[in-house]
């Protein structure tokens, strides 16, 4: 009877520990995806009105898997697996927040970082933003010398490469001074003395609405979205760039990479790398692009035969493909 007893409470305990959900989430190597390539039969990157070139060999972004809801034994599974991680479910889902919200929140991040990687991407072919005019109030400070449509090329000389750049650049100095302001107007380059006003809460300002704006002979669109969060912008850049260049940037290896990227071409860290570089691996990468800032946990982490490549710009990902496509080696973490 007691042996009896025994087996019984066994089972219900390897019951429960199969059916109660632990709060925690499985963190593991997700699907690669060639920013060159196809998926479902459709170009992950497409151009229109450009010559589109082709490339020997693959830039792919890697990805993480996430699996919200575990129970006690593929809790204990994943600590045991190495190429898994298992975290307390509030540093992936927030408890402010649910899991759909979060979800939102990753392909809102996901689209932004398609559009960051375009303005990167489109900055190295040779097509700068334009920091536009598109208002100016009436009785502002720039009335009357400032039209719509009018690109602001500079403040006191120094070059203006962006919308928040500008704003920062007016409100370098008090309300009341007056300011060089260069602009470009139906092509022909001028300037104008303005002097700024206080705004609200006192901030100088020159009346006016601005919009960036980025004028190509091409268009481009992106047709994959089963993948979430920003990390996937610098191989994305990567890719644009390759499909206009050209050169094939790949050299026809097999080049995996990850990292934010911002409009200026600057490279962030991400999070998940360890499966990230064991998802590479398995697809056949021979190199893999890492943002400076996760070189050290890469490290920790590394997969034998996958070198890491050490990346803080977009300039410094293009500067590491050519010497790999030349034989050499490039910066290392």
């Amino acid at each position: 009877m007691t042996v009896l007893g025994g087996l019984i409470l066994l089972i219900l305990l390897v019951w429960q520990s199969a059916v109660v959900r632990v709060p925690y989430v499985e963190l593991g190597p997700g699907p690669t995806v060639n920013t060159l390539g196809e998926v479902d039969g459709k170009d992950v990157i497409s151009l229109s009105g450009v010559p589109e070139t082709s490339s020997a060999g693959q830039l792919r972004l890697v990805t993480v898997s996430v699996q919200p809801q575990i129970n006690l034994v593929q809790a204990v599974r994943g600590w045991l697996a190495g190429d898994y991680a298992v975290v307390p479910r509030e540093l992936v889902y927030p408890p402010d927040r649910s899991e759909k919200q979060v979800d939102q929140q990753n392909a809102q991040d996901f689209k932004d970082s398609q559009n960051s990687a375009e303005t990167s991407a489109l900055r190295e072919l040779g097509y700068p933003v334009q920091v536009t005019v598109s208002k100016v109030q009436d009785g502002a400070p720039a009335a009357g010398v400032l039209q719509v449509g009018d690109v602001i090329t500079s403040v006191d000389g120094t070059a203006v490469t962006s919308t928040p750049q500008l704003t920062e650049l007016i409100r370098a100095k008090p309300a009341g001074t007056a300011r060089t302001i260069g602009y470009t107007r139906a092509g022909t380059a001028s300037t104008a003395t303005v002097t700024t006003a206080a705004g609200d809460g006192g901030a100088p300002r020159i009346g006016v609405e601005i919009e960036p704006k980025q004028p190509h002979p091409f268009q481009l669109s992106f047709d994959l979205d089963r993948i979430g969060g920003p990390s996937a912008g610098l191989m994305f850049a990567l890719a644009i760039i390759d499909k206009v260049k050209p050169e094939d940037l790949t050299g026809g290896k097999v080049i995996a990479g990850t990292g934010t990227i911002d409009d200026a071409g600057d490279v962030g860290r991400i999070g998940g790398i360890p499966q990230k570089l064991v998802g590479a691996k398995a697809a056949g990468a021979q190199w893999f692009l890492t943002p400076d800032g996760n070189c050290a946990e890469a490290m920790a982490n590394r997969q034998p035969g996958l070198p890491l490549v050490k990346i803080k710009t977009l300039d410094d990902a293009l500067s590491a493909l050519e010497k790999i496509r030349a034989g050499q080696t490039p910066p290392l973490c």
